[in-house]
Order: C-alpha cells, then structure tokens, then sequence
C-alpha cells in the first residue's frame, strides 16, 4: 500500500482526470423534448475533522500550541491550546485542500506547505488569523509533501510529482531549485534538516538521501539492515534528533523505523511496529517518544530500550504529526509534558512526572468533506467522502444526513436486501452495512462497548492481489461483483465476485490485461466492465493505449469478449444498460452504445470537449450521462441526446426511476424528472 498522500493524488488522477469546464451553450432538445429538471440542494452531508500536517511550537500568545492543518475547501491553518483543546489561530489557506507540512522557523513564523496548489503559506506572530500566501516555490510541483526549517529559518521542501527539494529563503523570499533527489522517484515524501544537510526519503521506491545545502551535492545512504529491495517501500516518515535520523519505512500503517547515526554514518537500531508520523523532539535526558505497538513510548537512544506510558490508542489509524513539548500548568501536569493530536481531532498528553495522561477531542472545528462517491436506494440517498472519509444517509426530500465516521469510501451500493455495501480505500475493502442496526466500526468510530461491528468487512483484496480501491459494485446473480484498482505503482486491476450465502470470493487480476476495473453493471447472470489505463499511482507508465468495455459470465467464469469503445479514449469509466437493451458507456467526451452480446459499437456520440471522467446511469425511459462534469445529458429510445442539466459535479448518481443524485465538491443535489 502506498502513502495516504499519494493514494489521495491517484484518487483525485483516476476519478476526475480534469477539472470540470466551463458549461457549453445549451444544446438545441430532440423534438419531443426531455423531462423537466429540477435541481434542489440538499446541503453538505459529510463534515469531519482530518489533522495531518502539524507540528508543536509557540502560538500567538507565546506558549507552546499544537498547530493543524484542517483539510477543507478552503484548508485552514489551526493552533490550539494544549491545556485546554480551544483554537487561538484558525486561518484560512485559500486555494489549498490540505497539508502534509507545518513547520516552525525560530522567531515563532508558522510555514505551511500545501496539496492541489503547491502553494507555501506563512503566519506571522501577531497576525491574528490571516496567513501569507508565498505562492508556489517550484512552477512545476503541485504538492509540497513535507517541510523542515534550519537555523535561520530558511523553509526546505519535498515535492510532488517531480520529487524535488526546494529552499525558501527566510529573509529574502528567493527560492533555489535542488532539482530532483533521485531519479526516477517522483516523490520526496519525507524530510528533515539537520546540521547543513538535508535528509529526504522518496518514493514510490525507498532511498534515503542527504542533500549539502551548500553545495547542491547528494549522496544516497546505505539501505537499512534486512530492508531488501528498496521498490514498492516506502520512506514514509523522517526525523533528524540529536545527530540520529529516525526513518521509518511503512505505509500509513505501524512498520520498522531505523535509527541511522549521522555521525558514525551506520544505521545502529531497529524499531518494530512504530506508528507515524514523527517522534518528539528530544527531552531533557535525550528522550523521546514515539507512538509504537499502538502505546505512546519513551525510546532512550543511548541504551536503546522502550519504555511504556500506559497511554493507549485504538482504531485503524494511530498516527500524529503535532507531537511535542508544553507546559501546560494543570494540576496533574507539572513541568514539560507530551501533547499531540491524532488525525480526527483528538489530543493526547502524558505528564512523565506523575504518568497521568488523557486523550479528549478538541475544539478545532469540523469542516465540510468532498464528496466521493454517491448513490440512491429505495427511500434514501448516500454520500461517501474524499480523504477524511465517512459515509452519510441522507433523506432525499429534507437533505437531513446522519453522518458516520470511516474511511475514504470510493463506492456506495444498495442491495436487494436493504442494505449498503460500501467499497473504501486503502486496501480495497468492502464491507456491509445493516441500516436497520447501530453504526459502529471499531477502526473509525465504535459504538458502546459490545456492539456488533456494522458495517462489516466482507473483503480486503490487498493481501492476495494487491489492490487498493474498491471502485465499482454491482449485484449479480444473488453475489457481489466489485471492480478494483490497483495498489502502489503496479498495473492491473481486477474483478471480484464475493458469495454472501458462503461467504467465498473468486478474484480475477487482470481481466483486462494492466487495465483497472472503473465502472460495473450487470444482467443475466453477465457482468459488464469499463477498464482504464491507469495503475494505482499512475507512476507506471502504461502498457496499453486505450480502455475498454469487457463482459464476464459469472457461471461460467470466463471472459466473453473484451472492445475498445473509442479509440484513443484511455478510460471508460462508467457503463449502464439503457431501456433500448443497449451496453452504454461513457468515455471522457464520448458517450456509446454496443451489442452486449458481443461487443459491437452501435451508436456512438461526441458531446463533450475534455476527457474528464464521467458517469452514466439509466432508468426506465432513458439514459443519463455525465459529459465535461459540467453537463447531464438524457438520450431516451429513438431520440438524440439532449441537453437535460446544466451544471459543474464530480458524481452522478439514480435514485428508481424520477431521480438523479449530483456531487459538487462537498454538496449534494438531488434532481427531479418530471414533465
């Protein structure tokens, strides 16, 4: 699995592809004209906290603040009081969707480097809560993956999708372009400053890297002990203390972190199962702590022992980016104790003086989720989010959304039975959720201690088969069909058919040879695919030119046949059978019409401009697809399409047979046919 960063850059890659357009003139209407359209938003269901950049340094009021960044649209740049969990600073980030790096200089200056705009911001002490933004260091980067500062408070980056390092200067605003760290590596996915140096780790392969400042030279460090080969690794996390590069190389997820001697230039420890993604700064015995096997510990580098807290945390992810000194001058927390905060929004603080330690929630507030994936069922609507994740039941007449904590979820199914099937990333999972039943998922957000687990987890297609987004459900036959990505740089997804009488899978990698699985329907006992060029992170160069549509007899378990649409079209990612009993689908501008019985293109229409990725749903009089994510166009039987909506959204979505569901980032709107 690779990194939640880079899994998030293939999400927005592969499900969007571009940005929506400029809506077109409207289209003349075939002659006897299309229903009605009416267009009602139902609000922003999904709305969470997600932390990941941060770090602990001086707030406006001077003391130490654990400072966030807030994923949103806008980002905002957080600082909370450590003592009691309330923001001092909440500013926005304009243009930005999140950050990975905050980093403090040493006059109390925040920097924040950010995604989707590559752009570096600033706060000043005494600013209030207005930030600067510095615009983008490097033309050609458009993610800043991570930040550091060295004495004078010069700002050094690593980069997406060049791998680069760059320096800001503190006084002077000029920036120096090291180029690319390593070739080949399109990530600088961690890095640190320490005495002159710069240490980087990339990815998608591991190689840890020390970078002179000065002179632009860079040498590569031996591999850890045991690593092995360094491809499909990842140098997730790094961290310069006290002369000793702690370096853990893993996934979002706890793996080894290796303690390199700068120094003595030779790695001298190993530690299992440390969770990200930082450790402390070191204390006043040269201590520091670390979250490790799930417990916050004290790791001592001259004995090279770990010693437990007794603080504990639970759930899928148990990762800090803000973890640091504070004095926080409550009763039980005498003198310096370690505070942080976790990804939701929770902070944690342990007093090593006295041992008594908390985790609570904050106060930083929840901000809207871009919505993801959408679908509609007999008497609701659903909405799963993009990055923070969650999945929402909404109320398709009122937009009232009961909103669940989860991952990010990338595809959303009602079943004949009632219930909801949600296909979520990392890992390729897919679980099944009982509405009639309590909520609770013990690896994002449990119920009351004994409640059953709902939704559960039916499918993680990562171990055998390497997948990592779950991206298209269908029923079939009384299974489950469910059309997958694949994880990290490979190519090749797949399609899998999960029995939920049995409780058994048949997994097919690469029915469409290096192709991803995007779009799934179903009938008669055949399933029906729309395959991208595209791998997980897209750093693969394809090995195909164009996506296709392939059929798939279930019984049989075979290939039936396999076409390409449209030729010089690298996705099609969506496809739907109409009343007219045609295979249609949609590819970038492109909507098409073919002989399921064999794959023959039937009709075929150009409406859009761009290769923006579309959806394309049916109901009982005609079809609907997404053109230029800015268009929804009705084609019924023996009429031309027609221009029906007018209007920018990510997803579309059917709810029986009057209603369409649309996603605009993180609202939701319901559409009305009528005539």
């Amino acid at each position: 699995m690779r990194s939640l960063i880079a899994v998030a850059l293939a999400a927005l890659l592969v499900t969007t592809l571009t940005t929506p357009a400029e809506a077109d003139p409207p289209l003349p209407e075939a002659p006897m004209g299309p229903p009605t359209a009416t267009v009602t938003s139902l609000g922003t269901p999904l709305s969470d906290v997600l932390l990941i950049g941060g770090t602990v340094a001086p707030g406006p009021n001077g003391k130490a603040a654990i400072w966030n960044v807030s994923s949103s649209d806008p980002a905002y740049l957080n600082a909370i009081d450590p003592a009691t969990g309330t923001p001092l600073v909440s500013a926005p980030l304009p243009g930005a969707g999140g950050s990975y790096a905050v980093a403090a200089a040493p006059d109390g200056t925040i920097y924040t480097g950010t995604y989707n705009n590559g752009h570096l911001y600033r706060w000043k002490p005494g600013s209030g809560n207005t930030v600067e933004d510095l615009g983008r260091p490097i033309a050609t980067e458009t993610f800043i993956q991570r930040i550091t500062t060295d004495e004078q408070g010069n700002v050094y980056g690593g980069t997406f999708p060049n791998g680069k390092v760059f320096r800001f200067d503190h006084a002077t605003g000029a920036v120096r372009d090291y180029g690319q760290l390593k070739a080949g590596q399109t990530y600088v996915k961690s890095i640190d400053y320490w005495n002159g140096k710069i240490y980087g780790g990339t990815m998608p392969d591991a190689h840890i890297l020390e970078l002179d400042v000065a002179s632009g030279a860079v040498t590569e460090l031996p591999a850890p002990p045991g690593l092995g080969d360094p491809s499909d690794k990842i140098v997730y996390d790094l961290n310069t203390r006290a002369g000793r590069a702690y370096v853990r190389i893993s996934t979002a997820f706890p793996g080894p972190m290796y303690v390199w001697d700068i120094a003595g230039r030779t790695w001298v420890d190993e530690i299992p199962n440390a969770h990200g993604l930082d450790v402390s700064p070191v204390g006043d015995n040269g201590e520091i702590y670390l979250i490790q096997a799930s417990e916050l510990k004290k790791y001592d580098p001259a004995t090279k022992t770990l010693s437990g807290t007794g603080l504990t945390f639970t759930g899928r992810i148990q990762n800090t980016r803000s973890i640091g000194w504070a004095e926080l001058d409550l009763p039980d927390y005498p003198g310096k104790s370690i505070v942080g905060t976790l990804w939701r929004g929770e902070e944690f603080r342990y007093n090593p003086q006295t041992g008594k330690s908390e985790i609570f929630q904050t106060s930083v507030r929840r901000e809207p989720i871009e919505i993801l994936s959408v679908a509609g069922g007999k008497d609701n609507l659903y909405a799963g989010g993009f990055l923070n994740g969650g999945v929402s039941v909404v109320n398709p007449d009122t937009g009232e959304a009961k909103f669940n904590r989860f991952s990010q979820t990338e595809a959303l199914l009602e079943g004949k039975d009632g219930k909801l099937w949600i296909g979520a990333y990392p890992d390729a999972r897919v679980y099944t959720y009982d509405l009639s039943q309590p909520w609770s998922s013990p690896e994002y957000s449990p119920g009351p201690p004994g409640t059953p687990d709902n939704p559960k987890q039916v499918l993680n297609l990562k171990p055998e088969i390497f997948q990592t987004r779950a991206r298209a459900l269908v029923e079939v036959n009384g299974k489950l069909a469910v059309g997958t990505i694949p994880d990290g740089d490979r190519l090749g997804g797949a399609l899998v058919i999960y029995d939920p009488k049995t409780g058994t899978s048949q997994k097919y990698r690469n029915v469409v040879q290096d192709e991803s699985v995007f779009g799934l329907t179903a009938r008669a006992g055949i399933v029906y695919g729309g395959t991208s060029i595209a791998g997980g992170l897209a750093t693969t160069p394809p090995t195909r030119t164009e996506g296709t549509v392939f059929a798939w007899d279930v019984r049989r378990a075979r290939k039936l046949w396999e076409a390409v649409p449209v030729p010089g079209a690298i996705t099609v990612s969506s496809v739907t059978f109409g009343p007219d009993g045609l295979l249609w689908g949609v590819a970038g501008k492109t909507v098409f019409a073919m002989d399921p019985r064999c794959g023959k293109v039937v009709k075929s229409y150009v409406l859009g401009t761009t290769t923006s990725s579309g959806d394309i749903v049916s109901t009982g009089e005609a079809v609907y697809v997404s053109i230029d994510l800015n268009k929804i166009f009705r084609i019924a039987p023996g009429q031309a399409p027609a221009l029906l909506v007018s209007k920018a959204h990510r997803r579309l979505g059917v709810r029986n047979d009057h209603q369409l569901v649309l996603s605009h980032g993180s609202e939701l709107f319901r559409v009305d046919l009528s005539r």
